[in-house]
Order: C-alpha cells, then sequence, then structure tokens
C-alpha cells in the first residue's frame, strides 16, 4: 500500500536521550484522573510505546500532598515512562523535578499545554504561553535539576492571534529539552473544534529542528494515524481521549503500519476481560472504596456501541459491591456473546 513504500525510507529509531522508542512511536497522553496506573497497565498490554503519569502539581510534590505523592507511583512494567509535572513557580519546578526524579521515571515532562480555568488561571500550563521568556527560564531550571531527559507538551499558542510555538520549540530545544509533543489547538480552542497540525508540520520541516516532534490531538482511528504519519511527517502520535476505553486503538494501528491491514477490532468477551483487569488494577491501587468509584467512568466506553447497555451501565455506575460487579460483567460476557460492537478505529 501507498504508506508502506513511504515508510521504507524511515527506518531510523525515534530516540529521546537513550531511550529507543522504535521506528514511529505511539505515546500515551498524560491525563488527569484517567492516566493513571491502572488505565497504563491496560495500554501498556495493547502496545503503546511510552506512557506518561497524570499531571502532578508541583506545589503538591513540595507540600508532601498525598495525591501528587501517589501519581509518582510508577511500575517495571511501564517502562518507558515519564513524570509530567505543572506550576507557576521557577524555583518550585525545579525542587519537584528533584523529588520527582527520584522516584526513577526514564524521562521528565513539563506541561504547557493545560488549558483548563483552575491551571492555567494561575500561571500554570498553557498560560506560560504568554510569557514564552519566563517558559525559557523555567524549562532551563527543569533541565538542570535532573539527569534525565527532560521533554514538553504544549500547544499551538494562547489563541489564534499568538501561535507561538515555533519560537517555543526552537527556544526550548536550545535550552536542552530532548523531545516536543504539540497538541494541535490554541489554549483558546480548549477542546473545542478541529486539531490543525499545519503548524506542527512546519515545525518538523524547521532545519534547525533536532528532536523528535510529536503531534497530539483528534487522532481517533487507524486511518487519520496512517494518514497524519504522512502527512504532517512527525516521528510519533501522542492518542489521549481515544484511548479512554479503548486501549486496543494502539495494538490497531501499529498492526495497521505494519501489515496495512485492518486488525479486527475487540469482541465482547475481549472488552469484558479488559474492562475487569482495569477494575481489578483500579480496587489493588486506589483500594476498594476509591477504586470502584473512579472505575464508573470508565464502563461507557470500553462498552461503547452495544445495543441496549443503558441498564448495564446504570448497574455498573451505582453499584458498590466488587463481587456483584464482577457477576454485572459476566452477564454482560454472556449476554452480548454474538454481538460485534459498532466503532472500531478502522
Amino acid at each position: 500500500m501507498y504508506f508502506e513504500i513511504w515508510f521504507e525510507d524511515r527506518k531510523m529509531s525515534v530516540k529521546i536521550g537513550n531511550i529507543d522508542l522504535g521506528e514511529f512511536p505511539l505515546l500515551l497522553a498524560p491525563m488527569e484522573d484517567v492516566s493513571d496506573p491502572p488505565f497504563r497497565f491496560v495500554c501498556k498490554q495493547n502496545g503503546v510505546d511510552m506512557m506518561y503519569t497524570e499531571f502532578i502539581s508541583s506545589e503538591g510534590l513540595i507540600r508532601d500532598a498525598a495525591k501528587s505523592r501517589a501519581k509518582l507511583d510508577i511500575f517495571e512494567y511501564e517502562r518507558p515512562i515519564g513524570i509530567q509535572i505543572f506550576g507557576s513557580e521557577i524555583d518550585h519546578m525545579r525542587e519537584a523535578t528533584e523529588i520527582a526524579s527520584l522516584a526513577g521515571p526514564d524521562l521528565m515532562d513539563i506541561n504547557y499545554g493545560c488549558p483548563v480555568k483552575n491551571v492555567a488561571c494561575r500561571g500554570a500550563g498553557s498560560a506560560l504561553l504568554q510569557d514564552i521568556d519566563k517558559m525559557v527560564k523555567m524549562t532551563d531550571a527543569v533541565v538542570k535539576a535532573t539527569h534525565l531527559p527532560v521533554t514538553v507538551k504544549t500547544r499551538l499558542g494562547w489563541d489564534d492571534t499568538t501561535k507561538n510555538v515555533e519560537e517555543v520549540a526552537e527556544r526550548l530545544q536550545d535550552i536542552g529539552i530532548q523531545a516536543l509533543t504539540i497538541h494541535g489547538r490554541t489554549r483558546a480552542q480548549l477542546y473545542k473544534g478541529e486539531a490543525d497540525w499545519t503548524l506542527i508540520r512546519e515545525i518538523k520541516r524547521n532545519p534547525r529542528i533536532k528532536i523528535p516532534i510529536f503531534g497530539n490531538g483528534d487522532v481517533d482511528s487507524i486511518r487519520k494515524a496512517a494518514d497524519w504519519r504522512l502527512e504532517y511527517e512527525i516521528d510519533g502520535i501522542m492518542i489521549g481521549r481515544a484511548a479512554i476505553g479503548y486501549p486496543w486503538i494502539f495494538r490497531e494501528i501499529k498492526h495497521f503500519f505494519a501489515t496495512g491491514k485492518v486488525l479486527a477490532g475487540p469482541t465482547v468477551e475481549e472488552r469484558v476481560s479488559v474492562c475487569r483487569t482495569h477494575f481489578e488494577k483500579s480496587i489493588a491501587w486506589k483500594g476498594p472504596r476509591v477504586g470502584v468509584f473512579e472505575m464508573r467512568r470508565h464502563y461507557a466506553n470500553y462498552f461503547k456501541g452495544l445495543p441496549d447497555f443503558k441498564n448495564y451501565r446504570m448497574q455498573l455506575v451505582k453499584e458498590e459491591n466488587i463481587e456483584t460487579i464482577h457477576n454485572i460483567l459476566d452477564e454482560v460476557a454472556d449476554k452480548f456473546d454474538n454481538i460485534h460492537p459498532i466503532g472500531e478505529m478502522a
């Protein structure tokens, strides 16, 4: 197929420092309240090449807040994995980097992309896109505070009139970051409208840029991943929301890249099995009460496309007893045994 011919010319591995990610890595985005160890486990099982923790507040790490400290938990099977931090104060980001480095990740990542109000309006996340000089100083402090490779995730700019990511890419590369992930929206867009990867391609084509450039935003299908790999010339793709309840997206995209064929989507039995694994890992890591509660946000996505699933979803999100939840999942597997859900990632 057409993409295979083009791929023949791109057999070099993508590297971040000494971390070899293969020819065209697929990355799991750091998502608040989603990218925790249980979710990362099922994504790793399905072939993701690199993952990040949920983003962690530098202030929380310095205060030794329990929630922030818990997010430092990483496991050997997750490697390579990065810890992502955010904050508004340079000294605090430096100190948080030192703390996070002791947790033993493979790299440190800085969040300059989060658009949500309670982050950006406090001068962190995408707010730094309004002050590139401060962003550069903060990044320099982080780079100097750790022996690990440092990467950055950001957006196109604050709004349509200030798309400054080209300047950001050059200046941050100059002070030592070793990869850059760009979400194809501005902060003003939040997650609305369509992601625009045009500027991402321009950065990749810039002869001054030597570090890997990863694209992020709206990749939710095999076809889009293959087409955008060609069209925008990026070194890899970071996938976020499309993996929620559908970790199979990583194996399906990789299978397509390797063979040119679309892999059949997961059966209902497999959906139940992976959902159950996620559920069990959630309980093991968070404890029964929190594990059961926080798993509720995932059920609808795991069983998206099943006809007349609403009643089961309502049972799953209301139920508190672990054994009963397992029984409901058993019933789902039996009832929908011969039904293939809609919505594979073709």
